[in-house]
């Protein structure tokens, strides 16, 4: 008889181990939602592209542009990335002069990140480009119904019981 985590199974077990795989897979939400995020990302990614914008740096600028900085412990908390990712994701913008990463005086751990006029007016044109993805969703899975998975997926982003942590 084969073993599965350690456990002695008989082989009849098996077959249904391999339906039960596909079954899962096929119903797995994560997979589900990641399979959507890639093709609505490559969406975003091409539409923005002449404004030299990924959707991931967009959504930074945007996050940017609505006050007057931030941390990056806070751009990683709006955004709902690690701190890492966000300093990862920082880095190209900075090269770019799209946004400016300071100090903090208080505490020189802390990074203070500003957008700059050059990332102000990058993101406006790619707020233009945006706004034709946006309207290329809407069509496709209808007003209502876009506005209704947008809202299920930002409670889902912000559902602090769908962590591990």
């Amino acid at each position: 008889m084969p073993l599965i985590l350690g456990m002695v199974v008989p082989r009849r077990w098996l077959a249904v181990h391999v339906e039960l795989r596909e079954e899962t897979t096929r119903k797995c939400y994560a997979t589900a939602l990641r399979m959507a995020s890639r093709r609505l990302t490559s969406l975003y990614d091409e539409v923005m592209a002449p404004a030299g914008l990924r959707s991931t740096q967009f959504a930074i600028l945007g996050e940017l542009a609505r006050g007057d900085g931030m941390t990056i412990n806070e751009l990683a908390r709006a955004l709902v990335l690690d701190r890492s990712g966000a300093g990862h994701s920082l880095r190209p913008l900075e090269r770019d002069g799209l946004v400016s990463m300071t100090k903090g005086t208080a505490d020189k751990r802390s990074v203070r990140i500003t957008l700059t006029d050059e990332g102000r007016r990058r993101y406006e044109q790619a707020t233009v480009l945006w706004h034709s993805a946006q309207d290329q969703v809407a069509e496709v899975l209808g007003t209502a119904v876009a506005d209704e998975l947008r809202a299920q997926l930002s409670d889902i982003a912000q559902d602090d019981r769908l962590t591990t942590r």
